[in-house]
């Protein structure tokens, strides 16, 4: 079937949904590039992506050095957008079943956006009990996702970071975060209840609805060129952004808050990374990557190209400018053959980790 690619705004990200979705891959895009038309930028990734069958969702994000707040944003926003592509495609007579269940959606990040997913990731071993205390405690008749209050939470927050002894967290900031997080997955639950109203919805009853899980649990991941940097990549002269971090005001978490995180985390096992040759932006952070085994070594695979490989421009569906790699210009086929395809090959072999149902 010939589909045509065609973005739509949802909330503050670009949504295209696929009329025969085997799932749903949401990207974050590098910096600068994951805030100015990241739908031009990867035009020939995402065009590939949904060529496969997959509904993409784009993901902004702020310029901001507060990744574990904006972290927590893209989770709320994942959540506002489900109600709405399920209307969408409930009313244009598409599938919309596979936006029931959490493990139909992954992840890909390029840059900068892999940190995001990889903060994701990690509060989602804080979370993982959560949502399994959360599963027991449901009353779907009024549809109060958690029972317990958010001084309940937060006791159970300060006792989860004082045993993995993460001292730069406070657990008011995680506690703000989550409460966050469960307004608007209670919001986007009874939206979608009220688009679906009396359609069947016995596969709301199960532990796997992706309203009932917190953050990222069983869902795939692949980071593009990951860097997880500190203010000074962003910030130049150097003493200018170690200025900014003695005020307060530089990136959170640092590079070494999170590694630790990633360190101390028992999660990073639906994850696979794509490094690049000549990427020396990325270097230090995929090597950190190896040291850690997260991913394992054979869900890691480096290819030829630089830290902007990622992007490509399709002109026409005949060619790829490829603006800040070489070669400049070269046939669909032949970009696809040389990056796209080990990316999709690689989310099919971490998604085959996950359970059978």
């Amino acid at each position: 079937m010939s589909i045509k690619l065609r973005f739509r705004p949802i909330s503050f990200s670009w949504v295209a949904v696929h009329p025969e979705p085997k799932g749903v891959i949401q990207f974050i895009a590098g910096a600068f590039f994951g805030t100015f038309v990241p739908n031009l930028f990867y035009r020939n990734l995402l065009h590939f992506l949904f060529e496969q069958g997959y509904t993409i969702v784009l993901l902004p994000y702020d310029f901001t050095f507060n990744h574990l707040k904006e972290a927590s944003f893209l989770m709320e926003e994942q959540y506002r957008i489900i109600p709405e592509i399920i209307r969408i495609a409930k009313f244009a007579g598409y599938q919309y079943e596979v936006y029931f269940q959490q493990r139909n959606f992954s992840w890909i990040g390029h840059s900068l956006g892999c940190k995001y997913i990889a903060l994701l990731e990690a509060l989602s071993s804080i979370f993982s009990m959560e949502k399994i205390r959360s599963v027991k405690k449901l009353q779907i008749a009024n549809e109060e996702l958690l029972a317990s209050s958010p001084a309940d939470d937060k006791k159970w927050i300060d006792q989860i970071l004082s045993k993995a002894e993460i001292k730069w967290i406070s657990s008011e900031e995680i506690n703000d975060l989550i409460q966050e997080v469960k307004k608007t997955a209670n919001q986007s639950l009874k939206l979608t209840r009220f688009y679906l109203q009396d359609e069947d919805t016995d596969s709301f009853e199960t532990d796997n609805f992706v309203f009932y899980n917190w953050f990222i649990n069983d869902q795939a991941s692949i980071l593009l060129a990951p860097a997880i940097t500190d203010t000074d990549a962003a910030i130049q002269p150097k003493f200018l952004a170690d200025f900014i971090d003695r005020l307060g005001l530089g990136v959170k978490p640092t590079r070494d808050q999170t590694f630790e995180l990633i360190q101390k985390n028992n999660l990073f096992t639906l994850m696979g990374l794509v490094a690049f040759k000549s990427d020396n932006i990325a270097k230090s952070t995929v090597e950190e990557l190896a040291k850690l085994k997260k991913p394992l070594p054979e869900y890691q695979e480096t290819l030829p190209g630089g830290h902007l490989k990622p992007l490509g421009i399709r002109l026409y569906n005949h060619c790829v400018l490829n603006i800040f790699d070489k070669p400049w210009l070269e046939s669909v086929q032949a970009r696809n053959a040389a990056l796209e395809q080990h990316i999709i090959n690689l989310l099919v072999k971490v998604k085959d980790l996950l359970p059978k149902v």
